[in-house]
């Protein structure tokens, strides 16, 4: 992709790429074709980028009912791989590559690591899957491009990572918010905080909260963790990362575009307010999106950011659209409770929601918290009461709260699992 150094020149790239996305999926994919001649639109039709808006969506559905091969849009022999995640159906939702798609993956997974200020002297220990999956060879992919040392070290095996850190000297990491917490508490456990040079935390896959960073950051004493978003559909990891000011995620639009939607109406909604990411990929060959609907939710953030970069920035995933809750007549996202619990002292980062439904037909929720590592347990009674407050003043609810020992709730080298519906529908 060429040099982008403005916003008009950012513009005008992406106008450039949604014209040959809408041509090159109406030409090469019947799925598309059939789809946009549907909503009545034809390639000629796309004049100016708020032409966007009348391109029809593409769903998770729609890649599950193509299955094995949604989407494609080139011939099979220009597929070099094949990339699939887990679907709701049971069907897992498969993208192909072609060599370009691979490349352009590589180029602007680098630019991660280059946003992170990483240097060709860093030692970089990938502790993501490794598979069909897009995680591992992701990280990899993009470590190698950029020039550091990468150590592909997979998920989980605890003895390994620990080993790894101090043998290697390992200065950065990658893996889910979750194993970050595990490495923390197992470095601090074992004692070897002063054996490791570990400086900098790369996170995908997951929401971490304000206090499960803070954790981390406390007990391995590192300058900077980052967020780093991706999907499968989306290439995989590395489609945007904030940098060392950590004022919200750069992403490459110059690789795609992002739109912001009300999850109901699929309008717009103003800078600034939360909704679902919708994105048109702009030079995808394999399997192009088209206002694809990821369910994620965030906002974009208004403004430019001190370090200068051009590129915009939404904030951190904030949920998913469909991982809403619905108690007693309320929509809760689990975003809600973790945002609450960041700014409560005393307690650790780990939290369960749970949700019962009695024999009076009433549902109830219990929220289980663990107390802080150095927390005065004669304090739970004013901690729960003070969490139960700001639940009910700032989601409109009620939940009896569970303060319970640090160390209490499970730990994962994946996604924690956070939400327990214990209810009949």
């Amino acid at each position: 992709m060429p040099a982008v150094k403005t916003e008009k020149d950012l513009k005008a790239l992406q106008l450039e790429g949604l014209k040959w996305t809408v041509n090159h999926a109406y030409r090469g994919s019947s799925f598309y074709r059939k789809k946009l001649e549907g909503s009545g639109v034809k390639p000629d039709d796309i004049r100016s980028l708020e032409d966007i808006k009348r391109l029809p969506f593409t769903t998770s559905k729609d890649l599950q009912e193509g299955y094995p091969f949604p989407l494609l849009s080139v011939p099979f022999e220009k597929v070099v791989r094949i990339h699939a995640s887990s679907g709701t159906t049971g069907k897992r939702k498969v993208l192909l590559y072609t060599q370009k798609d691979i490349d352009d993956w590589a180029h602007f997974f680098a630019r991660c690591y280059e946003m992170a200020e990483l240097t060709r002297e860093d030692r970089v220990q990938i502790a993501v899957g490794y598979g069909v999956w897009t995680a591992g060879v992701g990280f990899q992919l993009g470590c190698e491009r950029f020039g550091a040392m990468a150590i592909p070290a997979g998920p989980g095996n605890l003895d390994m990572q620990c080993q790894f850190l101090v043998d290697f000297q390992t200065t950065a990491m990658c893996c889910t918010a979750s194993m970050g917490l595990l490495m923390a508490e197992e470095v601090h456990k074992r004692g070897i905080k002063d054996r490791i040079n570990l400086k900098k935390m790369i996170f995908g896959s997951e929401r971490s909260s304000d206090a499960m960073r803070s954790r981390i950051r406390d007990l391995l004493g590192i300058e900077h963790l980052f967020d780093i978003p991706g999907m499968t559909e989306l290439y995989g990891p590395g489609t945007g990362l904030d940098c060392v000011y950590h004022t919200g995620i750069h992403y490459w639009a110059d690789y795609y575009i992002l739109e912001i939607l009300d999850p109901e109406t699929m309008e717009r909604v103003p800078e600034g307010e939360i909704g679902e990411m919708v994105v048109t990929t702009l030079c995808k060959e394999a399997t192009p999106l088209i206002r694809y609907r990821t369910r994620d939710l965030t906002r974009l953030i208004p403004g430019k950011c001190p370090c200068g970069s051009v590129l915009p920035r939404h904030d951190r995933l904030l949920g998913r659209s469909d991982d809403m809750i619905i108690f007693r007549a309320v929509n809760i996202y689990p975003g809600q409770v973790d945002h609450i619990l960041s700014g409560i002292p005393g307690i650790g980062s780990e939290y369960q929601i749970i949700l019962d439904r009695n024999n009076d037909g009433k549902d109830y929720m219990t929220i289980k918290v663990e107390r802080d590592q150095s927390g005065d347990g004669a304090l739970d009674t004013h901690i729960s009461k003070k969490i139960g407050e700001e639940v009910k003043k700032q989601i409109l609810v009620s939940a009896a709260v569970e303060i319970v020992d640090y160390g209490a709730l499970p730990r994962s080298e994946r996604k924690s699992k956070r939400v327990f519906d214990n209810r009949e529908f």
